[in-house]
């Protein structure tokens, strides 16, 4: 079957170790399922893996992609779960975690293979495009604001980075939610995008906002963390679940974060019953992914382009 995989681990150069080609169709397996996927999405977790970060070359060669829409074996129309027990079987108490592409085959391909636990009813008013996006991105947004911020309606957010899948999942969902959202981007046209999504304010990187919030979702890191830790009112919550400029601030504003008693809260994608409440959310209320664009497998290369370069807003889907 036809896949993208990453064939070598280059951490200064990436896409050096993508490959575009054959690879053998998943077997069978106790207790698992085989799905033809329809659409799948990248995140920025495909490109570390090419990185070497999460996989180790002795798993080499590893098909890509977390996420996926599909049909199962008895003609349902499926999104996947991506976050898989490490001994196969679905996540649970004691049950150590991985994701797709880690230990287990990903969804940039015709089929893939995964644990019946780990497949979810697709809702009917989602395509497969759309619900392609939820399981990463959208599910890590989501478990950020509404888990681990703890955010209510009325409440207020500054999103971090505008722009990227995590970013504005949570400016869609927190203006869904009824919060007031605020956004930064270095990119005056994501920030008008930023805009037009439903924020009240969109500001440069690193620009004081008009009032401290009560919740900062950051994924930037090095960047943007001094002024994330400055945004917060007393008691604020800082979510953080990535650091795409580095993980080292220059500035970790120590005694503002005891003075303030501020709450700094790792966050890392999110439990299969969030997924289920995600896409309920979705059918529910309308919300729909943002999608940068869509592409046919056998042009992944581009989108992982525009996804190393930055060069997008919102999600860019694979079709099978």
């Amino acid at each position: 079957m036809f896949a993208a995989y990453a064939a070598r681990i280059d951490r200064d150069q990436p896409l050096n170790g993508l490959e575009l080609g054959e690879r053998p169709a998943p077997g069978a397996r106790d207790g698992w399922t085989t799905v033809n996927v329809r659409a799948a999405s990248l995140n920025h977790h495909d490109l570390w893996s090419l990185r070497g970060v999460g996989l180790g070359e002795d798993a080499l060669p590893m098909i890509l992609g977390c996420d996926a829409a599909g049909v199962d074996a008895d003609g349902n129309e499926v999104v996947l779960h991506s976050v898989i027990g490490q001994t196969g079987h679905g996540v649970g108490p004691h049950e150590g975690r991985s994701l797709l592409t880690e230990k287990y085959q990903g969804t940039f391909a015709e089929q893939v293979s995964v644990p019946v636990w780990n497949v979810l009813p697709k809702p009917a008013g989602l395509s497969f495009v759309e619900a392609a996006c939820l399981p990463t991105a959208w599910l890590t947004a989501y478990r950020m604001l509404f888990t681990n911020a703890g955010v209510r309606p009325g409440d207020s957010v500054l999103v971090q980075g505008a722009g990227g899948g995590v970013a504005t999942a949570a400016i869609v969902l927190a203006k869904a939610a009824g919060l007031q959202v605020f956004a930064t981007s270095r990119d005056e046209a994501k920030r008008t995008r930023a805009l037009e999504l439903g924020a009240v304010e969109a500001l440069p990187t690193g620009a004081r906002l008009p009032r401290r919030v009560d919740a900062v979702i950051e994924t930037v890191g090095a960047a943007t963390w001094s002024h994330s830790i400055k945004s917060l009112r007393p008691g604020g919550t800082l979510v953080i679940s990535g650091a795409t400029s580095g993980d080292a601030p220059s500035h970790a504003e120590l005694t503002r974060v005891f003075f303030l008693e501020l709450r700094i809260v790792g966050s890392t994608m999110g439990a299969k019953d969030e997924l289920e409440d995600l896409l309920a959310f979705c059918a529910a209320t309308g919300v729909r992914p943002v999608i940068d664009e869509v592409l046919p497998l056998d042009r992944a290369r581009e989108g992982f382009q525009r996804m190393l370069t930055g060069d997008l807003f919102g999600k860019v889907v694979l079709t099978v």
